[in-house]
């Protein structure tokens, strides 16, 4: 008859003198974690910023570029030794939308792009995280929270504003107003405030219309005058040309942080960011990678 061998290592005396294998004690994320292979003190939540790329303004007296999707929480459940997906959506390009952002099962929906003059594509802006905003030219403004999630990720974005001036992209603060872009937003999940998702400014042929902050573009003024780009990392909206070439979006960024009572995590990839400070373990990813508790 064939001989086994019982590992006891680690086991607690039961009556008789026999030892019980070593198993999981108690139900605690953090012991579930450990038995996985994670750490044996790992976050079981974390709060995160996930900001989409911003759309970039359109052509020729054409509306801004509306913001990237901005989502953000606190208490969200991650199980230790998962490696969980990290995604920087890019700025979109004149007459671009902007590209989404993700972390694990959050994701923020890229800005809508401005509308171009008539004869140089749709004069609407497109709907997205936040909507980019219309031509001069009989253009509407394009709708926000594309993805319709609760709270919004953004707002629309405005229509033409009479002869020559277009609409602005709409922001994570507010729905573009005007020719102005929609207001932006400040988080201090970094340790420091940083406004992020404000709409571009649309182009117009009479004054400059300014984005809605957090870096986003200024629209083209004057015959020539392209609109600006907005700030990377930032997911604010390009400006709408004056009668040229739109402003690309700024790019999104994720941000994880936790208490630094917890380990720090087991795993990153794509090169984030990582500070502790003020009681708080913070990873700020401007590229796409992956983290592991």
């Amino acid at each position: 008859m064939p001989s086994f061998i019982r590992n006891t290592s680690g086991g607690k005396s039961v009556s008789g003198g026999a030892l019980a294998p070593r198993s999981r004690r108690g139900n605690t994320a953090q012991a579930d974690g450990y038995w996985r292979g994670g750490g044996s003190n790992a976050p079981s939540t974390v709060e995160y910023l996930v900001v989409a790329g911003g759309g970039g303004g359109g052509g020729n007296r054409a509306g801004g570029g509306g913001a990237g999707g901005y989502r953000t929480a606190s208490g969200f459940a991650v199980a230790a030794g998962t490696a969980l997906t990290v995604t920087v959506g890019n700025g979109g390009g004149s007459q671009t939308s902007g590209s989404n952002s993700v972390f694990s099962t959050i994701s923020s929906t890229g800005g809508g792009r401005g509308g171009n003059r008539i004869g140089y594509g749709s004069s609407d802006g497109s709907s997205g995280g936040s909507g980019g905003g219309g031509s001069s030219e009989f253009g509407s403004g394009g709708g926000g929270n594309a993805g319709g999630y609760t709270p919004s990720e953004g707002n629309g974005g405005a229509g033409q504003q009479g002869n020559d001036y277009s609409g602005g992209g709409g922001g994570i603060g507010s729905s573009a107003p005007g020719c102005t872009g929609g207001s932006s937003t400040s988080s201090s999940i970094t340790g420091s405030s940083v406004a992020y998702a404000g709409g571009g400014g649309g182009g117009a042929q009479g004054g400059p219309c300014s984005g809605g902050g957090g870096g986003a573009g200024q629209g083209g003024s004057c015959d020539g005058c392209d609109g600006s780009s907005a700030s990377a990392n930032t997911g604010s909206g390009g400006g709408g040309g004056g009668s040229s070439v739109g402003g690309s979006g700024g790019s999104g960024i994720v941000v994880i942080r936790y208490v630094d009572s917890f380990d720090a995590a087991t795993a990153t990839t794509g090169s984030p960011t990582i500070t502790v400070a003020g009681g708080y373990r913070v990873y700020k990813f401007t590229g796409s990678g992956s983290i592991t508790f």
